[in-house]
């Protein structure tokens, strides 16, 4: 007891993610029930937590009903990397009532369940599915009902300090049942076709006695079981990582580019460089990472494009083989943007990076699954400030149609969301295609408003001139002034 209330023990779940989710863990000596329909991750995810948990100390009693006998499911489960044969026969137990569950007595089916615990004495039980047994008693004759059933169970359980888990195939939370009446924690598995998708979500939709997280949170099952992703928090300074003062300034890596930006791109701030097809957005990305190795910092680059390590050049494919640039490649079908969130941010603790790119936000979108497209911007949002809070300077690039009467810095009205803004585009002279740049905005920060042409080679970005002087460079020969008019049209951000 703490100033008069009962503490009530977290355990930690073992489910990367789920334990943030559920506001710090899974209530011990609670009666939960995970629901969902078939093929969701149900039983998996009862046995991730079952393997994580289970000690000596704790042993946990896994009741199968009329689904998987136990040896079919074992064969299956054992695939998984939480698998741990050592644990089966001493501290898990599997026990079949498919006997007692045929005769659709559920008195009997209770009666057995109290044997097993009376002799075992677990601290966790799982019963699945609890579907098989609701569903036998509706076809047999039952002395007691199913909500007192479900009621002497929950009572057994917590009297006997044990944590349990009722797995059952549902298909609605709405439904009346007296078995999400007397849960005091109710985990629904939610699963969905997006066109080449499988989108998977979970949802707490009750835990007793402890804040969770609302909302439906996607999760993905992998050689590891479950991981569940939930939405980018910020970062408190006095756990992670200090921000630093805008008076801090990175260097590009571009010669004339700080200058243009006052002094060098704000350490924290988040900048979007936009511009067409081969304008050279993911250059100066990398010339961003490899300036940052120059310093000693580390990166870290989420990869959108179909382009390999080495076609990103030499200096940076060597800066990722020898591990100082982290690569997530987040190509994988079905993504959401908190996943791709998460696994930022644990590649930036991991490397302690101080640099980030994203090549490229129009790569970022058809990576998603389409559900998740209707609200890309809010996501995106949210992850640019939990990517800002660990101190990280974030880079982002974004595709742009060129379409040579007027200036757009993202097709998603994203740019509203960044501190920076570096603009790139083609200008046609003289039958020639010429590269031009310009710093469009840094927040809090004097910088260039001029319009520079620039050129790519092996060593990078060189940039040139401004517009106006670039008769030098065609030979002194006459040249239309007004087309750099066209680069002052409206401005769509």
């Amino acid at each position: 007891m703490t100033n008069g209330k009962a503490r009530i023990n977290q355990l930690p779940t073992g489910v990367p993610g789920l334990d943030e989710i559920l506001g710090g863990g899974l209530p011990e000596f609670s009666f939960n029930v995970i629901a969902g329909p078939p093929g969701c991750g149900k039983t998996t995810l009862a046995h991730q937590m079952m393997f994580a948990l289970a000690t000596p100390e704790r042993p946990a009693l896994y009741f199968t009903v009329l689904g998987e006998p136990p040896l079919k499911m074992l064969r299956y489960q054992q695939q998984f990397d939480f698998f741990d044969s050592t644990k089966i026969n001493t501290c898990i137990r599997f026990i079949n009532l498919s006997e007692e569950t045929v005769t659709g007595d559920l008195s009997k089916v209770l009666a057995r369940m109290v044997a097993e615990v009376e002799q075992h004495g677990p601290g966790l039980v799982f019963v699945d599915s609890f579907r098989s047994v609701v569903l036998s008693q509706e076809g047999g004759r039952s002395f007691i009902g199913l909500q007192e059933f479900v009621q002497q169970l929950g009572m057994l359980m917590t009297s006997w300090q044990a944590t349990t888990f009722l797995i059952g195939e549902y298909f609605s939370e709405s439904d009346p049942n007296p078995v999400f009446t007397v849960a005091d924690g109710l985990i629904w598995l939610r699963q969905s076709v997006d066109r080449n998708s499988v989108v998977r979500k979970m949802e707490i939709v009750k835990m007793r006695g402890q804040a969770t997280l609302a909302g439906l949170h996607t999760f993905r099952i992998s050689a590891g079981g479950l991981q569940v992703f939930p939405p980018p928090q910020l970062i408190d300074p006095q756990k992670g990582l200090a921000v630093p003062p805008v008076a801090v300034r990175l260097s590009m890596g571009v010669p004339g580019l700080d200058e243009m930006m006052g002094g060098g791109l704000p350490r924290g701030f988040s900048l979007l460089v936009a511009g067409p097809t081969g304008a050279g957005k993911s250059v100066m990305a990398s010339a961003f990472l490899v300036e940052g190795a120059r310093v000693g910092e580390t990166g870290v680059i989420a990869a959108f494009e179909q382009r390999s390590n080495r076609s990103r050049g030499p200096v940076l494919a060597g800066l990722i083989a020898s591990g100082r640039v982290g690569v997530i490649d987040a190509r994988a079908p079905g993504m959401s943007v908190d996943e791709i969130a998460t696994l930022l941010i644990a590649e930036v603790r991991r490397l302690k990076a101080t640099r980030v790119v994203i090549d490229s936000l129009s790569g970022f979108e058809l990576a998603l699954a389409p559900t998740f497209r209707e609200d890309f911007r809010e996501s995106l949002s949210r992850m640019v400030s939990a990517l800002a809070s660990t101190g990280a300077t974030v880079l982002m690039t974004s595709e742009l149609e060129d379409r040579y009467d007027d200036l757009r810095f993202s097709p998603y009205g994203t740019a509203f969301l960044t501190d920076a803004i570096i603009v790139q585009r083609y200008i046609e002279v003289d039958s020639r295609l010429l590269r031009v740049m310009a710093v469009a905005k840094v927040r809090d920060s004097a910088h260039s408003n001029e319009l520079r042409l620039f050129d790519i080679d092996d060593g990078g970005i060189k940039i040139g001139p401004m517009l106006d002087d670039y008769e030098g460079l065609l030979g002194g020969r006459p040249t239309r002034r007004n087309r750099s008019n066209r680069l002052a049209g409206s401005v769509d951000a």
